[in-house]
């Protein structure tokens, strides 16, 4: 069983977890751009059940889906910044990892891609063929 670790950049804030990630997903609505100040949000949900460590000091935003009105509320370090994972409250037996904490190119691809009506025409993925969620 695979044994991943995912940190802020400074080191302080870090999450490991266990085996495979339930669901790996791209966000392209306006709240994952600013939030990521990318194009989107890359994630990994993991159950709760697989998280081994979770360590260092977070700060949390929550935000309220535009639509569904469910709270996500996203851990991030409060030295550097980086959101690191976030925990949603219509699935408490999950925490979403964002994927770049864990810096591992070989991390597998996203399969769902949500909210691509808000999607820049420029960021098109490339080589893993996605679920397009609405």
């Amino acid at each position: 069983m695979s044994q991943r670790r995912a940190s802020c950049t400074c080191g302080q804030l870090r999450v490991e977890c266990k085996g495979e990630p339930i669901r790996i997903s791209m966000c392209h609505c306006l709240a994952c751009q600013q939030r990521t100040g990318s194009v989107y949000g890359v994630q990994a949900r993991f159950r709760r059940e697989d998280i081994t460590l979770i360590e260092g000091r977070s700060t949390t935003f929550t935000r309220k889906g535009d639509e569904s009105g469910n709270a996500a509320h996203f851990h991030f370090c409060p030295e550097c910044g980086s959101t690191v994972y976030y925990a949603l409250s219509n699935d408490p037996d999950v925490i979403a990892i964002t994927v770049g904490t864990f810096a591992d190119p070989k991390f597998p691809a996203p399969v769902f891609s949500v909210w691509e009506e808000r999607s820049h025409a420029w960021a098109v993925p490339r080589g893993t063929p996605m679920e397009h969620m609405d």
